[in-house]
């Protein structure tokens, strides 16, 4: 083996360097047009994201302090312009360029394709509220479409035995992402369909097994990228959705994601979980709704029980003796006492069960609130520091006052001679008007 020829052998921490150098020197400052994927936000503050287009993809990350100048809000499937530096991730060797600045460049691909087909079926009445019918109170069975090993079967599948034990649940699997899946979920939601249509019309009519009775149908998935939901934006799903013989109530996604799906349903839900509870009351309420009623009919009883006894009373004291009288009278007054007594403590029973719901439900509802008035400050003061002069100032440009302090944004506001006073990003400069020149 030649030596002299021999390549050179790189620790990969200074190949990685070497690299970024070389990008550097190459490339830097550069300016990229592409789609935007994958877009997140820290609690940090800083963005991280993919820009790609048909030809390849490229790691992004944008730091706290190029997001704050941000003017609109990305989301995926934005085409946009970035300029910044590339350069490389040496903790895993990754391209990435590091963002300064990021502009619209239009909508994308998949947002202009989601945004005609929404106009077209809007227009057709797909999304019309006047069509979409309430949901069930009590559904005496729930049709469920997901994918068999998606983590929204798991959420809504808690959510149901944990509130609705009782009610059966009839899933049918189908793909919930990729070319197939939209042709995977017509079948499903058709098979449900049909399994409905059986239901209604095998009332009366003797077999071995009861019919599937199904009151209304979820169809869900859990969260994931615009191309990730991109099957739930397929026209003849939609269509397919607006033919549901029940209710049908789409959860996909996290809360901020909206597909055609979600337009077609009867009732949008913002996550799989939020799906199963829409639909199911928990058994609780409707136990508290069984003791009330049960409740109102041993007192109606009793009422009626009452005013016989004092009819009897009004009979007794016409033909019996007072010390008669007065026996039955001391009888029904601790007859009342004891009922009293009883009524008493039953309020007493569920004022103590009402108040411990609320202590447990208190220190979430305050922190839900506090975390909306969170959000809240912080756009405000995002606002506030967007609107700050001194950011003008750093970009080369300077107030300019006259010696009564008032800003000058003219030439005839001031005469050669006068004082004025610049005010730049580091301090204040005194000046002198010269003398104006001839044209």
């Amino acid at each position: 083996m030649n030596l002299a020829t021999a390549p050179r052998i790189w620790q990969v921490g200074a190949l990685c360097r070497a690299i970024a150098d070389t990008l550097e020197a190459r490339f830097n400052p550069v300016a990229v047009q592409g789609e935007i994927t994958g877009f997140s936000r820290a609690s940090s503050g800083h963005c991280y994201f993919t820009i790609k287009d048909g030809q390849g993809q490229i790691r992004c990350a944008m730091f706290r302090r190029a997001a704050l100048l941000l003017d609109f809000a990305p989301r995926d499937g934005e085409l946009v312009e970035l300029r910044g530096r590339l350069g490389v991730y040496e903790a895993r060797g990754d391209l990435q360029l590091i963002v300064e600045s990021m502009q619209r460049a239009g909508q994308g691909a998949l947002f202009e394709q989601f945004m005609r087909l929404k106009s077209q079926l809007e227009a057709e009445g797909l999304f019309d509220s006047a069509r979409k019918r309430p949901l069930p109170l009590m559904p005496r069975g729930i049709g469920l479409v997901t994918s068999p090993g998606a983590a929204a079967l798991h959420d809504v599948v808690t959510a149901l035995r944990r509130r609705v034990p009782h009610i059966p649940v009839t899933l049918v699997p189908a793909l919930v992402q990729g070319a197939n899946a939209p042709a995977s979920m017509r079948a499903a939601l058709s098979k449900l369909y049909a399994l409905v249509d059986a239901g209604n019309g095998a009332q009366g009519t003797p077999s071995r097994q009861p019919p599937c009775t199904i009151d209304v149908i979820l169809l869900v998935r859990g969260g994931g990228s615009m191309e990730d939901l991109w099957a739930f934006n397929d026209e003849q799903l939609a269509r397919t959705i607006v033919q549901s013989p029940v209710p049908l109530v789409c959860g996909v996604g996290h809360e901020t994601d909206f597909t055609i799906a979600d337009f077609c349903a009867d009732l949008r839900a913002p996550t799989p979980t939020a799906a199963a509870e829409l639909i199911s009351q928990p058994r609780a309420v409707w136990l508290g709704a069984i003791d009330l009623l049960a409740d109102r009919l041993s007192d109606g009883v009793q009422a009626q029980f009452d005013v016989r006894h004092q009819r009897l009373d009004l009979v007794a004291q016409r033909l019996g003796r007072p010390s008669g009288l007065a026996a039955r009278q001391q009888t029904r007054l601790a007859r009342l006492a004891e009922r009293m007594r009883h009524s008493v403590l039953l309020k007493m029973q569920r004022l103590t069960q009402q108040q411990q719901a609320l202590e447990a439900q208190l220190p979430q509802m305050l922190q839900r609130r506090m975390g909306r008035q969170s959000e809240r400050l912080d756009r405000a003061a995002l606002r506030l520091q967007l609107l700050d002069p001194h950011l003008v100032l750093q970009r080369g440009y300077a107030l300019l006052t006259d010696a009564q302090g008032q800003p000058v944004t003219k030439v005839a506001q001031v005469q050669p001679g006068d004082a004025v006073r610049a005010a730049v990003t580091d301090g204040e400069i005194d000046l002198q008007v010269p003398p104006r020149r001839l044209l």
